[in-house]
């Protein structure tokens, strides 16, 4: 028996994914990002898992494939004035500082606390998602104060999304709509205008350590980009009504999964 019969496979080794399944799973990630301004990491990630990545490879390969579909979304909320430019901007600069951040605070930091807090805010969100329907000529109005508060909720986001690896949109869209009165087009075309400069600054980090898998992340990511604006239509035909309910499934979908992961996480 020679050695490389006795070695476990390295990451370099294994098999690249099936094109097909990755064009299928873009798709559907693209469809989920223009209906509800999320990056779309929540089946990405674990649908790369399945497909042979490892728990590294998959997350920043999933950051990666959000920056073509993020700004194509963008564009597509943009066209249509439901992009709120100066709030995207501000959004931006607190996730990336607090991406950075939250890397840092990694290790030092109890993330079982921080974890349930998170679960904790999930379950609100969800409930009002119920309760409080947005306007959907509604806009976010800019001072001092609101300015400053929005670069502290993407500060906030990118410290969640380093110490817990969940997507800023599931954070972003319902704060702009409950605590900054947005309607829900334009906390998802903004959410979406946030996502660009922070997948790039995440993309070229995980590309430095080599926690990016380039080929799988463009078909991922092109693919998300045709399915996009099917996504981005359906946001605009339904009601804001039905956009909260299908949000809070969402919603819930993401709690269940991060729950599950956490404990197996913990047995392990």
């Amino acid at each position: 028996m020679t050695r490389s019969d006795t070695e476990p496979p390295t990451a370099m080794s294994r098999p690249a994914p099936a094109v097909f399944a990755l064009i299928l799973l873009g798709i559907a990630a693209g469809f989920l990002s223009g209906l509800f301004g999320v990056g779309g990491g929540i089946i990405v990630v674990p649908m790369l898992l399945m497909l042979g990545l490892d728990q590294r490879l998959a997350a920043g390969t999933s950051v990666a494939a959000i920056l073509p579909t993020s700004i194509v979304g963008a564009i597509g909320y943009a066209v249509s004035g439901n992009v709120d430019w100066l709030a995207g901007l501000l959004l931006a600069i607190g996730i990336v500082a607090g991406a950075q951040l939250g890397t840092f605070l990694l290790a030092r930091l109890p993330k079982g606390v921080l974890f349930w807090m998170f679960v904790v805010f999930l379950v609100v969100v969800i409930v009002n998602l119920w309760l409080s329907v947005p306007q959907r000529d509604a806009e976010i109005a800019i001072n001092v104060w609101s300015g400053a508060a929005l670069v502290l909720t993407g500060l906030i986001t990118g410290v969640l999304s380093g110490l817990l690896g969940v997507g800023g949109g599931i954070i972003v869209v319902p704060v702009l709509m409950f605590f900054f009165g947005a309607s829900d087009l334009i906390a998802k075309g903004t959410s979406l205008l946030m996502m660009v400069p922070g997948s790039i600054s995440a993309t070229l980090g995980n590309a430095r350590r080599r926690n990016v898998n380039l080929r799988a992340a463009a078909i991922v990511g092109l693919a998300a980009c045709v399915a996009s604006p099917l996504g981005l239509l359906t946001a605009t035909l339904i009601t804001p009504f039905w956009s909260n309910a299908l949000f809070s499934v969402l919603l819930a979908g993401v709690t269940v999964q991060l729950i599950v992961k956490h404990l197996r996480s913990r047995r392990r």
